[in-house]
């Protein structure tokens, strides 16, 4: 049984069917084979990996389509509303991949992330782009003050221990308590404080820049309570050039501020170390201890699994 052939504005060639179906579940084992094999088979299927999610936005625009239209109530009913889901799922199978498609936007992205892997169409006609020009940027050093904000608990604590452990011998701040606190004010790496440019602060603890502060300030929009409810205020941060600098700046904040010198006096407790933070008015969330504590308990416990049993140097519980 075949679905009927489809034939739009003299377009129909273009339109024909392929010789894959939409529902024949053999085309995603084929996809994963070519990736595998690298190479040729690996821009094989890339393009055609581009292809399918093109047709899965097609579909989405035919069924929308689809109901936005009168019935007439003749064939509605389950057979009939599967007839056309097929009917609908083959056709945007078909009209995937076209000249100057949304596949050529997507095999291009893929094929970035991918690091040059598939070679990307350009929308000229016999057009190519050079491979070289796809190529994955090399990572930065651990050390580089450009390098990406490490993702998750596990990946932001192992990244930033090394800083931690040095201002922790400096200071007596437990590197448990900045890994915790860093990481509750960047959720983990994921909303780092950045500068109008998109580039990066390297502020991990959310400390303003006040009158006092003569370096770098990265201007963005932030929430702050007022009187118990949260309202968002365009605020001045300090901005670094290397996470490093942000731990000791950190340092030099807590210990020479009196202001925090009761907060100084309980760094053998997670929680009495949060608690002394809000009270000194460190930040005007009102569950900024309970927040706080949580985050420390968490980097306690993340630090703790890969020395199996051995004590992290400059972490207190």
């Amino acid at each position: 049984m075949s679905l009927p052939t489809l034939a739009l504005s003299g377009r129909g060639a273009a339109l024909a069917p392929r010789q894959a179906l939409a529902v024949d579940g053999r085309t995603l084992n084929h996809l994963k084979a070519q990736a595998a094999q690298g190479g040729e088979g690996q821009r094989s299927a890339v393009q055609e990996s581009a292809k399918q999610l093109e047709s899965l936005f097609m579909r989405e625009l035919i069924k929308s389509m689809r109901e936005a239209t009168m019935k007439s109530g003749l064939l509605d009913g389950a057979e009939g509303n599967l007839a056309n889901d097929l009917m609908d799922q083959q056709l945007s199978v078909q009209m995937s991949g076209m000249p100057g498609g949304l596949s050529e936007a997507i095999q291009r992205q893929l094929a970035r992330q991918l690091g040059g892997a598939g070679e990307a169409p350009t929308l000229v006609p016999g057009a190519t782009l050079r491979l070289d020009a796809l190529q994955r940027r090399a990572p930065a050093p651990a050390d580089d003050p450009r390098a990406p904000s490490p993702r998750g608990k596990e990946d932001f604590v192992q990244g930033h221990r090394a800083a931690a452990e040095a201002v922790a011998r400096e200071s007596g701040i437990p590197a448990s308590f900045m890994l915790g606190q860093a990481g509750h004010e960047t959720g983990w790496g994921r909303s780092e404080i950045r500068h109008k440019d998109g580039s990066n602060s390297f502020n991990l603890f959310g400390i303003k820049a006040g009158r006092g502060w003569t370096g770098k300030v990265a201007e963005i929009t932030t929430t702050e309570y007022i009187d118990g409810k949260p309202r968002k205020v365009t605020a001045k941060f300090r901005a670094y050039d290397s996470y490093a600098d942000s731990f000791r700046d950190y340092a030099r904040l807590i210990t020479q501020s009196p202001r925090y010198e009761k907060a100084l006096a309980k760094t053998h407790s997670a929680q009495a170390w949060a608690a002394e933070l809000q009270r000194a008015g460190y930040a005007t969330d009102p569950q900024y201890a309970a927040k706080l504590s949580r985050a420390i308990q968490s980097t306690l416990t993340v630090a703790r699994a890969p020395a199996a049993g051995q004590a992290t140097p400059g972490s207190q519980a």
